[in-house]
């Protein structure tokens, strides 16, 4: 996978990007990243990547040009007639398990990422095809949701995870959260590891951890117990 990322900060992104599963992805062959300035795709000496609203109000708003002429470079780059481009923003769909699944059969992904007060409509309009939201708060720009965003799709890429049973068995990933977990020692600070972990009989185990799946989603996310009910539904109809 390829994945593309345009933001005014750049250092943030190439921070993260060197270090942990992000850089092993890219160590290993699996992805490359492509972080691009946007003042480098300015026309002025001044480098000027913002300026004021049309119709007044406060803050500043990211420039249309910019955004376009990167969009243009990268597609000369992937030769791709049409492209995924993600715009982080509280206004966009919530991000899940499911579309980070989703993108991650994606060969390339572009992500521009927004400050200040936002960025024009019109990069809005003609280029970008998912508008994303991590939650509903407001950050200071695009570079974390970014970097989220990132680190959930390229988990899925095979060959990424040492495991890649690892992601398939993550919470979300079939509506439930996952259970508790343990390692060494068995017993400290007088808690100890529930004696079913030790016993060596891994259909009791497995049957364990399911029930503590489905005990735990169901104390904290009973809206997930619910789409799990409806998918379930769903799929049984088809196959009757």
């Amino acid at each position: 996978m390829k994945i593309f990322i345009v933001t005014a900060f750049p250092g943030m992104i190439q921070a993260c990007l060197s270090v942990s599963m992000f850089q092993k992805a890219m160590e290993k062959g699996c992805v490359e990243y492509y972080v691009w300035n946007l003042r480098d795709f300015t026309r002025d000496k001044h480098k000027q990547i913002d300026d004021k609203p049309f119709g007044g109000g406060a803050g500043m708003v990211l420039k249309p040009e910019p955004f376009f002429r990167a969009f243009d470079k990268i597609k000369k780059l992937t030769n791709k007639k049409s492209l995924r481009v993600i715009f982080p923003t509280p206004q966009g769909k919530i991000f899940n398990h499911q579309l980070a699944t989703e993108l991650a059969t994606e060969p390339e992904l572009v992500i521009f990422c927004g400050h200040y007060k936002g960025v024009d409509e019109r990069v809005i309009e003609s280029l970008v095809t998912d508008e994303i939201s991590i939650g509903d708060y407001v950050l200071t720009g695009g570079e974390l949701p970014a970097l989220v965003i990132i680190d959930a799709v390229i988990r899925h890429i095979p060959q990424v995870l040492h495991s890649y049973d690892s992601a398939a068995t993550d919470s979300f990933a079939d509506y439930l959260l996952e259970g508790p977990i343990y390692t060494h020692p068995r017993r400290y600070r007088r808690k100890a590891v529930p004696e079913i972990l030790l016993s060596g009989n891994h259909a009791k185990i497995q049957m364990w951890r399911e029930e503590q799946r489905l005990k735990r989603t169901r104390e904290r996310r009973m809206d997930l117990l619910n789409l799990r009910s409806k998918k379930e539904k769903e799929i049984g109809g088809k196959n009757g």
